[in-house]
Parts: C-alpha cells; sequence; structure tokens
C-alpha cells in the first residue's frame, strides 16, 4: 500500500486536502470518489514511489500529445468552447470532472476532439490535476485558459470557473463574429464590382473594336484607352490572373514576416476609421482578459503578461510591455497605462478600479464599453463604406459605357 496526498473539492465547491492510503493512483482517486470528492491534485506523499510526476515537474515530464487525428483534422475553437460550457454545466449538476469528461467523449465523432478529451481522461485517470492535462495541449489550450483552471482547481471552484470560461469565450467570439459579418457584404460588393468591370472590358468593348477601326486615330481619348483596356484584358487574362495570384502569395509570406506584420500593424492604426476600430478592439480584449484572470484570483504580474498575448497588433502589444516592468517596481497600472494606446477614459477607470478595490470589475466594464464602441464603429463605417462601393461600381461601369457612347457618337458625325 502507498500513501498519496491530495487536494479535492466536494460537491458543494469547498476543497479538501489529506492522505489517502491505496494500493496505487487509480485506486486512490476511486477511494476519493466514492466519498463525493472530486480529486484536483493527487500525488504519491514524500518518500513514495519516485515515479510519479511533482506537481512542479508536470509541464516537463508529461510529453505533448498530437493534436491531430488519423483524419488529419484537428481541435477548433468551436469545439472548445463547447466542451468548457458543457463540462461547466455538467460539473454544476454534481458530476466527477472524470464522468463529465467521459459524456463528452461518448457523444463526440471520431475526430481530433474526441482523441484529445480521451488524452485529457487518461491522464486524470492517471492522478494529476486538470490543469497538467491541459497543459500537454498547449496548441488548444491559451495560457489564460490554463491559469483560469489553475485558479478554479486551487479554490475548488472548477465548475464556476469553467461557466464563467465559456462565457468569455462566447463574448469573444461574438465581438470577432461581429467584425467579420460586417465585412461580409464589402467583400461580396468588391469582387462584383471587380468582376462586372472584368466583364465589361474583356467581353462587351471588344465587340465595338471593329466598329472603331475606321477611326484611326480620329477616337476620343477615353474611348481609345477603354479600347487599348479591352483589348489587354481579353487577350491576355490568364496573365494577368496569374500576376494577381502570384502578388497574393508574395504579399501573405511578407506579411507572415516579423518586418512585414510590424509594418502593417502600424499602417492599420493610422488609417482614418480602421484605425481606431482595431485599437478599441484589441484594448477590449486584453482588458476582459485581463479582469476576467483577476477576479478568478490570478496574480496580476501573470495577468498582465497573459492578457498582453492575447493581443494580436504587434505595435500594441509593444507599448502593452512596460507594465509589467511598472506593477513590479510598485507603480499602479494605471500610472503605466501609455497614453498612445489608453484613452483618458480608460486611464480613468482603472484609477477608480485601483482606488475602490474593484479593479476587476473595472476591467470588465472598459471591455463592455469598448466593445460596445467597436460595434458602433463598425455599423458607421459600414454605412460610409457600402455606398462608397456600389458608387464605385457603379462610377467604373459608366466611364466604360460613356467612352463606349462617346466613340459611337464620333463615328455617326463622321458619316454624315
Amino acid at each position: 500500500m502507498a500513501v498519496f496526498e491530495y487536494r479535492a473539492s466536494d460537491r458543494g465547491g469547498s476543497l479538501h486536502q489529506g492522505m489517502e492510503t491505496a494500493a496505487d493512483l487509480q485506486a486512490a482517486a476511486r477511494a476519493l470518489r466514492s466519498r463525493g470528492l472530486t480529486p484536483i491534485v493527487l500525488t504519491p506523499s514524500a518518500g513514495a514511489a519516485r515515479s510519479a510526476v511533482a506537481p512542479g515537474d508536470d509541464a516537463k515530464a508529461a510529453p505533448k500529445k498530437p493534436l491531430f487525428s488519423s483524419r488529419g483534422d484537428k481541435v477548433t475553437a468551436a469545439q472548445v468552447l463547447r466542451l468548457t460550457s458543457e463540462l461547466g454545466v455538467l460539473l454544476h449538476a454534481g458530476l466527477p470532472l472524470d464522468r463529465a469528461l467521459k459524456v463528452q467523449i461518448d457523444t463526440a465523432e471520431p475526430n481530433a476532439f474526441k482523441a484529445m478529451a480521451e488524452d485529457i481522461l487518461q491522464t486524470i485517470k492517471s492522478g494529476r490535476s486538470f490543469t497538467m492535462a491541459l497543459e500537454q495541449h498547449a496548441e488548444v489550450f491559451s495560457g489564460f485558459y490554463v491559469s483560469m483552471v489553475r485558479s478554479g482547481e486551487a479554490s475548488g471552484n472548477l465548475a464556476g470557473v469553467l461557466t464563467e470560461l465559456s462565457v468569455y469565450l462566447e463574448r469573444s467570439k461574438a465581438v470577432r463574429s461581429t467584425v467579420v459579418s460586417a465585412l461580409v457584404y464589402p467583400a461580396i460588393l468588391a469582387v462584383v464590382a471587380t468582376l462586372s468591370v472584368a466583364v465589361m472590358l474583356g467581353f462587351v468593348v471588344p465587340e465595338f473594336e471593329s466598329l472603331f477601326e475606321e477611326m484611326g486615330e480620329g477616337l476620343p481619348l477615353l474611348t481609345s484607352v477603354i479600347i487599348s483596356l479591352g483589348d489587354l484584358v481579353s487577350a491576355w487574362w490568364w496573365l494577368l490572373l496569374g500576376v494577381g495570384a502570384l502578388i497574393t502569395v508574395l504579399t501573405r509570406r511578407w506579411l507572415a514576416t516579423p518586418e512585414g506584420k510590424q509594418r502593417m500593424d502600424t499602417r492599420m492604426l493610422t488609417l482614418p476609421i480602421a484605425g481606431s476600430l482595431v485599437k478599441k478592439f484589441e484594448i477590449s480584449r486584453f482588458a476582459r482578459t485581463l479582469g476576467t484572470l483577476l477576479s478568478n484570483g490570478v496574480a496580476i504580474l501573470k495577468a498582465v503578461d497573459i492578457a498582453r498575448g492575447t493581443v494580436s497588433n504587434v505595435v500594441i502589444k509593444e507599448h502593452l510591455e512596460g507594465l509589467e516592468p511598472a506593477v513590479k517596481r510598485g507603480e499602479r497600472l494605471s500610472k503605466a497605462m501609455q497614453p498612445e494606446v489608453f484613452s483618458p477614459m480608460a486611464v480613468q477607470m482603472v484609477l477608480v478600479g485601483e482606488e475602490s478595490g474593484r479593479l476587476d470589475a473595472m476591467l470588465l466594464e472598459l471591455a463592455q464599453v469598448y466593445e460596445a464602441e467597436v460595434e458602433a464603429d463598425v455599423k458607421r463605417a459600414l454605412t460610409l463604406l457600402e455606398p462608397a462601393l456600389i458608387l464605385g461600381m457603379g462610377g467604373l461601369i459608366a466611364v466604360i459605357i460613356m467612352g463606349i457612347l462617346m466613340g459611337i457618337l464620333s463615328v455617326n458625325s463622321m458619316a454624315f
């Protein structure tokens, strides 16, 4: 028989610590569950077999499992959201963590998500914590996610933390979907405009070329230019497509480099409408992540580091690098917030949170304010962008038609 140290939570969310004697880790875990306790950490006590994994060494000792199934797919953000939400519901209903995971596995199709869930379940059954199991899949679960789960295990409120995590993920998905959905219609208009102009130049304009041949150099300048463009498109359309595809590929590769992303992100922040939108979107995500972590007991230095990692714009991320050293020096977070990134309203709200001892709540409120402004700015931008695209498409086609009509009128005037 061996002795194991455990930390477990009961169905009421209370945390229990103690020693359990059993033949192995699995038997110790079964004994705890039989008493209505959900194991959070279960490790051999000092002097036990060295084959056990110590809590501080889990990231090094546990090999990283592949995220790809035999079908070659991978775990999606939607699957992570579903796992988080359903685990929170099942744990609130009183099911132990291993049984809740088993329910997820039994209802999942054979894919990468099911393989990952089975691996997490095996890790938990071996006596290690849920946090250790998630850290083996760092490509799926971010540092923010793992830190939230760790805080839930430490406080014995894993069910509540998972529910809060699902709300956070759902809100982040909703904000991203608002921005992406808003860009769909303008993108369709841009594609339709490009195809319409290409069809006009490649198929319609060449039909009038024989009518204008007798005019020679007597054609109006606009008509000559349109005829030349029509000849170019009809004769070299395949080359134009190839050049466009090559430029797209080279641009994407350049944007994937640190220099390209730096220049692109810098340019985005200087655009009249998009710059303000990007800044508010990034700061809202930073504030929501930081507020959520602080409200669940994560240390402020760790929380700031994780929240900064959720920012995708490298320029804003560089400005946020000064927050952590400032907090280490004992400065207030509001004092370290740079005006190039944070508005006076944001600084004031953080200062009020620090003064009142409700920094986490004020950060979450700041995130709500910025998210509402992002949605309003997107609608305002669409109000201007959609008519501009329609007018631009109509203007290009009108110029082409005008050029053809000018040519026809010139031919008629010469005939008389």
